[in-house]
C-alpha cells in the first residue's frame, strides 16, 4: 500500500493528500471547500478522479470513535452505521467527516478506506484520568467518560519525538489552533488530556468556551430564556476569544492587545491563564517532563502564545526542551492506514 489518499475534513475545509510511503513530503496536496452532506461538487470530483494522482488506498480522519474503535479500522457497511451512532458526541466535526467518507467512496468506491479516530490515542488513559465522578448507572449507560481529541495530532507529536530526541521521553503536546487541547505522553501513551467527553472541554479556543463550570450551565437553563440549542451553539461558536474580544482569530486579539485594547488585553489574559494551568496539570500527571511540544496554528505561528504559556514555570520546567513541530496529521493518518492493510 505505496500511496495512501489522506482526507482530512473540518467543518468548512477539507484538506487532501497523497503520500507515498517512505516520504513526509506530499506527492500532491488539495485544500477545498467542505462540501454539505450529500452533495459531490466538481472541485472534490476532479481533485479524486487524478488531479491528486493514483492511490492504494484512503484514509479519513474520523473525530470520534467511541469506546469501540480504539484503533484504525476499515469502514464497511456496519462501521458506517456505527459511526453514524457516535454523531451526538461531537456533532459539528462527526458530520463533517462522514459526509466527506460518503462522497470520498462514491468517487472511489474501488479503494479500501480506513477510518482514523482523534480519540483512539487516549485509549491508554488511566481510569483516574478518564472515569467523571459521576453515578455509575449515568457512566454504564450511556459511555460518559473523557475521550479526548486530537489525538492523530498528539500521537504525531509523540513519534516525531521519539525519533528526534529519544524513546521514553515525557512530553506535554500542545495542539493549538482554533481547537486546542493539551496531552501527557509517556513512553509514546496518553496518560491524561484537556478534552473530555466532547471537543469542548479544556482550554479556551478560538469560539469554544472550554471548561465551564456546570453548575453555571444548569442555572442558565432554569433561569434565562435561552434555550438548550442555543446555549450549544453559544458554546460552541460565539465563546472562546470570540466571547472575550469579539474576534475568534488570535492574531487579531494580539494586534489589539498590542495597541492597547483593555477588552483584548483580558482575552489573551484569560487565554494565556487556562493554558499555563493546563500545562501544570500535564505535568503534574507526568511527574515531570523532558519536552514541550507546540504544534497547529497557532502553536507553530505564535511565539507570543509560546512564551505566554512558560512564563512563571520555569522551575517546574527545569532543563525540558522546547520544541515547534508542524501538525502533520496526514502522515500519521497514512501510517496507521499501512499497518492496518
Amino acid at each position: 500500500m505505496a500511496r495512501v489518499l489522506t482526507v482530512n475534513a473540518g467543518s468548512s475545509s477539507l484538506k487532501l493528500s497523497l503520500l507515498a510511503e517512505g516520504s513526509d513530503e506530499p506527492l500532491a496536496a488539495r485544500e477545498l471547500h467542505a462540501p454539505a452532506p450529500g452533495t459531490e461538487p466538481g472541485a472534490l470530483r476532479e481533485a479524486l478522479s487524478g488531479a491528486l494522482g493514483a492511490a492504494d488506498c484512503v484514509a479519513h480522519r474520523i473525530v470520534h470513535g467511541g469506546e469501540r474503535f480504539r484503533s484504525p479500522v476499515l469502514v464497511d457497511a456496519a462501521v458506517r452505521a456505527e459511526l453514524e451512532q457516535l454523531t451526538a458526541l461531537a456533532p459539528l466535526h462527526q458530520r463533517a467527516s462522514l459526509a466527506m467518507l460518503d462522497a470520498v467512496c462514491s468517487v472511489l468506491p474501488e479503494l479500501p478506506a480506513a477510518a482514523c479516530f482523534d480519540t483512539a490515542f487516549h485509549a491508554t488513559l488511566p481510569a483516574a484520568a478518564s472515569t467523571f465522578a459521576l453515578p455509575a448507572a449515568w457512566r454504564e449507560r450511556w459511555g460518559l467518560r473523557r475521550y479526548g481529541f486530537h489525538g492523530l495530532s498528539h500521537a504525531h507529536v509523540a513519534r516525531l519525538v521519539a525519533d528526534t530526541v529519544g524513546a521514553g521521553m515525557r512530553i506535554i503536546s500542545c495542539h493549538l489552533g482554533s481547537g486546542a487541547s493539551l496531552c501527557a505522553i509517556k513512553d509514546g501513551r496518553s496518560l491524561d488530556t484537556t478534552m473530555g467527553f466532547t471537543p469542548l472541554d479544556g482550554l479556551v479556543m478560538a469560539t469554544r468556551s472550554g471548561s465551564v463550570d456546570p453548575g453555571l450551565l444548569l442555572w442558565l437553563l432554569k433561569h434565562s430564556w435561552l434555550t438548550e440549542p442555543e446555549i450549544a451553539y453559544a458554546l460552541e461558536h460565539e465563546s472562546g476569544l470570540r466571547g472575550l474580544a469579539a474576534s475568534g482569530d488570535i492574531r487579531e486579539v494580539l494586534a489589539a492587545r498590542a495597541s492597547g485594547d483593555a477588552v483584548a488585553t483580558v482575552a489573551i489574559d484569560v487565554y494565556l491563564h487556562r493554558l499555563r494551568s493546563a500545562i501544570g496539570s500535564m505535568l503534574a500527571a507526568l511527574g515531570g517532563v523532558d519536552v514541550i511540544a507546540f504544534t497547529g496554528g497557532v502553536g507553530e505561528n505564535s511565539q507570543q502564545v509560546r512564551d505566554g504559556a512558560l512564563t512563571g514555570l520555569d522551575a517546574l520546567l527545569g532543563t525540558a526542551k522546547v520544541l515547534t513541530l508542524h501538525a502533520r496529521e496526514d502522515l500519521e493518518m497514512a501510517r496507521q492506514a499501512r499497518a492496518l492493510l
